[in-house]
């Protein structure tokens, strides 16, 4: 650009640096803009984590006794990439009957949750996963009345459920004790959820819980579950779902957190099979950005029963206006009607990957008249 017309664009770096020439000094003035790209002293490896390299949470990682200091990424679920947050502290560390627990203070997203090396949730970001993973489903049905969590420790989820008033009852199905009483001392904000009187906790297997699960009974189940390796395995497999339909009232929607469409659209593409198999009604893939999970984004997979039918693309229990939101600072902080009829906007490589959501909607369309 010539003239002024560029003014107050760009790195202000580049400006700083002319002003340095100009007065003939030889050292630049780097910005706030990229002081955040300058590494910081190294810290003690002892004082951290074994996932915490010179300060920085990288997830799992392997070193070899002869070359220590080299240090990879190795987790099956997202091979050769890694996401890193500086750690200030770490506030608590210890293992459970089923996975390690961790709780660090970041400098960036807060206080952060890792299971085995995996980040579950970030106090910046947890919003964008918990409403949407809520909201999704409950918002699509008219007046909600029993809903169940199948996961979900940490109470965020609870949380975002008690903002409906139809509700009138909140199972949830918890397998690690730990991580609820973690998420209460760590995560109040997100733990208020089991302060709830509608909430009626199970430290338990989810599968098991839903196999004695009365046939109907739930309008709405939530599947807020860690990735699918290890024990959380079965929660993707056919027989877990064909509980939860069981489980679901006729026209009842299931909301399933359901990976990234940049890393998993072959996982992707069998759950939307199984599910299509299972439920009947409408299946649908939608996702999230949430910027500590790999890719920076998130997927759900969201079904309905045969029954009366749902349509998940246009929401008819707005949840935006609820009243006393503002005074008592529970104003939702990412979802709104918008963004819930955007989520199920998809490109084009994963409709063309996921080729079974083609034939879904065809029939969607046949279905709904």
């Amino acid at each position: 650009m010539e003239g002024h017309e560029g003014r107050g664009l760009g790195c202000q770096k580049t400006m700083d640096e002319k002003i340095d020439a100009t007065n003939g000094s030889d050292k630049a003035v780097i910005p706030s803009c990229c002081l955040k790209a300058r590494a910081s002293d190294p810290e003690c490896d002892a004082k951290c984590h074994a996932t915490v390299v010179s300060g920085w949470f990288s997830g799992h990682q392997t070193s070899s006794e002869k070359t220590p200091i080299q240090m990879y990424f190795n987790n099956p679920m997202w091979p050769g990439e890694a996401h890193s947050l500086r750690v200030e502290k770490i506030l608590f560390k210890e293992r459970s009957e089923f996975q390690e627990v961790l709780v660090f203070q970041s400098s960036s997203y807060g206080k952060v949750l890792v299971l085995d090396g995996i980040v579950q949730l970030t106090e910046k970001d947890e919003c964008a996963y918990q409403e949407m993973i809520a909201h999704l489903p409950l918002c699509s049905i008219k007046s909600p009345k029993n809903v169940l969590v199948v996961g979900g420790g940490d109470g965020g989820v609870l949380r975002e459920i008690s903002r409906h008033s139809s509700v009138k009852l909140i199972d949830i199905c918890e397998i690690d004790k730990m991580v609820i009483d973690v998420s209460k001392k760590f995560f109040p904000q997100l733990a208020v959820g089991f302060d709830d009187p509608r909430v009626h906790l199970h430290v338990g297997d989810a599968a098991e819980f839903l196999r004695s699960a009365p046939e109907g009974k739930y309008d709405a189940i939530i599947v807020d579950s860690s990735d699918p390796v290890g024990p959380a395995q079965e929660l993707v497999e056919r027989p877990f779902f064909q509980t939860i339909a069981k489980a679901l009232r006729p026209g009842g929607v299931l909301c399933n957190m359901a990976e990234s469409m940049w890393l998993h659209t072959h996982l992707i593409q069998d759950m939307i099979s199984i599910c299509r198999e299972t439920f009947k009604g409408a299946v649908h893939y939608a996702w999230t950005s949430v910027p500590t999970y790999p890719s920076g984004v998130i997927g759900f997979l969201i079904c309905s029963t045969e029954g009366p039918p749902v349509d998940f693309l246009h929401p008819i229990n707005p949840i935006e206006k609820l009243e006393g939101a503002v005074q008592h600072q529970r104003e939702l902080k990412f979802y709104n009607s918008e963004i819930h009829k955007a989520a199920f906007a998809l490109p084009s490589f994963v409709k063309r990957e996921l080729s079974c959501l083609r034939d879904i909607k065809l029939q969607e369309r046949q279905w709904l008249g």
